[in-house]
């Protein structure tokens, strides 16, 4: 028997590792723990909600080796549910460090930010870290006021359509689809040929219509002169102050500001509460802290493509993002 324990222990951590065997025991927290209030400061009537956007937005499940997260729009969305059902809130801070990510979840999140206030009346504050560029700076304009840090880059207001195109190393392998489509424009976008002519103005139009749907939200929500939008349309980013001065925001501040600013605009206390909703208690907190729950240590794979792990996946689709900014967070 002995000789087989260890092909015996092999097979019991391979089954683990593909999710055949369900461990009942967790060492961490994860998605299936609830989010539970924590008090970082204060203590008089009212609550100040800070709530951290931090990654490439998109609705899909971030998957890890030992477990799965909940994807940014649920985790958003479910801090916002919680406050809601509380009567003490009198804002919400939005805590973004992200460069953007996909159209509709960039559309889900500005739609449930935007009916959150308008349902609740409970003031909206966004505070601007490293990035809220592209779909990060969209998820901003329902707020009330946006401040960013003085090291924040902003910006990069437009649409990019990305599609692998692989079919240049199937030529060189000598590998061939043959493809059967019931419309002309059926198998538009294959990785496998290049597009077309006609396609390409295809892709153009959509990219053009929703990149107007963003400079519509821009308008709607900040009163920019016709210069500003001109040369917002070119998708440049900016720095805090160049933000400031073509209207995309409305101060240039650090977090403590946006705390702040987030009393001041509700008419609460200057001690009153700032709380944070968590899957797990973490020692010493304070508004800095992104992270709603000990996840446990990080495992890397082993090929490292630089992207998120749901673009990774399936790279096709338009994005408000800007693309230097990407991350894995």
């Amino acid at each position: 028997m002995n000789r087989y324990l260890p092909w015996f222990l092999f097979l019991i951590v391979g089954l683990l590792l593909s999710g055949c065997i369900a461990p009942q025991v967790s060492l961490f927290s994860d998605a299936s723990d609830p989010l539970n209030e924590y008090r970082l400061s204060g203590s008089r009537a009212g609550k100040v909600v800070v709530i951290p956007v931090q990654g490439t937005i998109s609705d899909e499940v971030d998957d890890r080796m030992f477990r799965s997260k909940p994807g940014m729009v649920q985790e958003v969305v479910s801090q916002l549910d919680l406050a809601r059902r509380d009567n003490e809130v009198g804002a919400v801070l939005l805590k973004i460090d992200s460069a953007g990510g996909s159209v509709t979840a960039s559309d889900i999140l500005y739609h449930e930010i935007e009916r959150f206030k308008e349902e609740t009346g409970i003031k909206v504050v966004v505070s601007m870290m490293n990035f809220a560029a592209s779909g990060g700076y969209y998820i901003s304009l329902p707020a009330d006021h946006i401040i960013a840090h003085p090291t924040t880059v902003t910006g990069s207001v437009g649409v990019i359509f990305i599609r692998p195109d692989i079919h240049g190393l199937m030529d060189k392998i000598g590998v061939d689809v043959k493809v059967d489509a019931s419309g002309k424009y059926k198998d538009m976008g294959s990785i496998l040929r290049p597009s077309t002519e006609s396609e390409d103005v295809l892709f153009q139009s959509i990219v053009d219509a929703l990149g107007d749907r963003f400079i519509e939200k821009i308008k709607k929500h900040r009163n920019l002169s016709d210069d500003a939008v001109k040369d917002i349309r070119t998708a440049r980013i900016y720095l805090a102050d160049e933000a400031k001065a073509a209207g995309l925001v409305d101060e240039v501040g650090y977090l403590t500001d946006a705390v702040d600013k987030a009393r001041s605009l509700a008419g609460l206390h200057p001690d009153c509460k700032v709380v944070v909703y968590r899957r797990s208690y973490f020692a010493n907190d304070n508004v800095y802290n992104p992270v709603l729950m000990n996840a446990g240590p990080r495992v890397s794979p082993l090929v490292d493509l630089g992207l998120p792990q749901h673009m990774a996946r399936n790279l096709t689709g338009f994005y408000y993002l800007w693309m230097p900014g990407l991350d894995n967070r």
